[in-house]
């Protein structure tokens, strides 16, 4: 079968970017427009020749638009197989003339449920049904129709058509026909996602899961250069994320497999302290070897590069507010990988460039904090709840003799907002809004309290007057012990283990105050 000529084109767009000169282009090919609603007035203001989809149904659009396309003169003229007799005759029969493009995009039902006060009825208005069911008519006879959802592929097609004398090939409509179902199947996602969460089901992980990874970036190799790797957006009941939708790489060579951890571990430590002080994070193999707040953005890099001098080069740095010139400079004096900041000021940019290698990215909103994570494992995907919950000073529970002061407290939720990014066994000791040890990725507790002192002892920095989080309960007394050794005056935990009153006299009989918050953050 020849590729057929495209006479009669059917056009309803929500999004109307370029729509006007792609018709105006039809047009002027010689093809015949029926549209709707708000399209057909955007048309027709324009000075295009275009009819209502009413000439084709005989029928008005009703029930406020909800009904207009869902007619057999629609999708008779769409999925009717054009070599096939019987079709052509049923056709003529009942009065149905072939459509023969399709350029529909759907309801922004996505962006919708996106703002923070939108009622379900506003939601459920943005469903679109007519939409949808064109589109997959039309993708289904891909034989003979060309269907569009994307004002990128208008150029394309338009060329094609004039090469073809109105015609598109049948590779191209294919190639349509597969976004039609990628866009209808994210759509049905997205809307489940939204009923789930109405419906107060979302906690709990569905019997099935349906995830769509489109490539994004291209990968130079994966964590090793023997391994072959790419980054993919990732579209599932909860919508699709991308690295574009967070941040943009304004300089430096392309972005590899562990850069792209390490910016995830940056871009999540970095938001705990959103709206806060300055903020500093310094990031190394996901783990963070320095964190500071300070009055100002240079004293916070400053007190947070003296947690550990050695590991930062070669680091990942991020920080809560916009990047000065004072404390680009300071951070200019290491060799960084990549720098993230929701802005640079005058300057910054044009002297950091002079390192061509190094990435500087700005992120440019908020990261989502709920949703599910993913991990993949030879036999199967591991899915959860994102970790992202953190306990609240109102949470923290007491259980010694003595409270902590207002500065300890201070510092022992500072500690526990950061301890949540660490590998587990983690212990961190913090003074003054600073890490001032970490022990990270350790089998047992007290190793990585070992760990942690050996770190601070490096780089002298005194312990005492500090206070000590763990991810997850003491199982005994010796890791509290070992803090209390190193001069910590207050401890942060979950609690929860057996031995908890054994740790508590411990922390009593060493005069430390000690919080529970009821809630582990092990990371795997």
């Amino acid at each position: 079968m020849s590729d057929p000529l495209i006479k009669r084109a059917l056009v309803s767009v929500s999004d109307k970017t370029g729509i006007v000169d792609f018709c105006r282009e039809l047009v002027s090919l010689g093809v015949e427009i029926f549209s709707t609603g708000g399209t057909l007035k955007t048309l027709q203001d324009a000075g295009l020749k275009s009819a209502s989809i009413s000439t084709i149904t005989g029928f008005p659009e009703i029930m406020d638009g909800r009904v207009k396309t869902l007619h057999p003169k629609i999708h008779g003229g769409l999925l009717a197989v054009r070599n096939n007799p019987d079709h052509s005759a049923q056709a003529i029969e009942n009065g149905i003339s072939f459509i023969d493009m399709v350029v529909v995009n759907l309801y922004p039902f996505e962006a919708t449920v996106a703002k923070p006060d939108v009622s379900f009825e506003d939601a459920i208005e943005n469903i679109d049904i007519g939409g949808p069911s064109m589109l997959r008519s039309a993708a289904k006879n891909n034989e003979s129709v060309t269907v569009l959802t994307d004002s990128a592929d208008y150029a394309g097609v338009l060329a094609e058509m004039r090469a073809g004398g109105g015609a598109t090939l049948r590779s191209t409509r294919l190639r349509l026909a597969l976004k039609v179902f990628e866009l209808t199947s994210r759509y049905d996602r997205a809307i489940a996602g939204y009923l789930s969460k109405s419906a107060g089901t979302e906690v709990a992980a569905a019997e099935s899961m349906t995830v769509q990874l489109d490539k994004e970036l291209g990968m130079r190799y994966g964590e090793n250069p023997h391994q072959s790797a790419g980054f993919y957006r990732l579209t599932d009941a909860d919508g699709t994320r991308s690295f574009a939708d967070y941040f943009e790489k304004l300089h430096g060579k392309e972005l590899s497999y562990n850069n792209m951890l390490d910016i995830a571990a940056a871009g999540g430590l970095i938001e705990e302290f959103r709206g806060e002080d300055p903020s500093v994070v310094i990031i190394k193999h996901t783990n963070p070897c320095g964190v500071a707040q300070a009055p100002t953005l240079l004293e916070a890099w400053k007190r947070a590069f003296s947690t550990d001098t050695q590991a930062p080069f070669g680091g990942i740095i991020a920080f809560n507010r916009p990047l000065d010139m004072e404390t680009a400079k300071a951070v200019n004096a290491i060799f960084t990988e990549i720098l993230i900041a929701p802005a640079y000021e005058e300057g910054v940019l044009d002297m950091l460039m002079k390192k061509k290698d190094r990435r500087l990215l700005v992120q440019t909103g908020a990261l989502p904090k709920g949703g599910w994570e993913f991990k993949s494992t030879p036999f199967g995907m591991l899915v959860q709840e994102r970790d992202s919950r953190i306990a609240t000073r109102d949470e923290l529970k007491v259980v010694t003799k003595r409270q902590p002061t207002e500065e300890e407290l201070g510092d022992l939720m500072f500690a526990w907002k950061i301890c949540k990014h660490i590998k587990s066994n983690t212990i961190l000791y913090v003074r003054n809004r600073q890490t001032y040890g970490v022990g990270a990725g350790q089998m047992s507790r007290v190793d990585s309290s070992k760990i942690a002192r050996w770190k601070a002892s490096e780089v002298n920095l005194d312990l005492h007057g500090s206070v000590v989080a763990s991810d997850a309960f003491f199982p005994f007394a010796d890791g509290l012990l070992a803090a209390a050794e190193a001069g910590v005056t207050a401890v942060i935990q979950p609690g929860g283990s057996i031995r908890d009153n054994e740790v508590i006299e411990a922390a009593d009989a060493n005069n430390l105050a000690m919080v529970f918050t009821g809630m582990r953050h092990f990371k795997h």
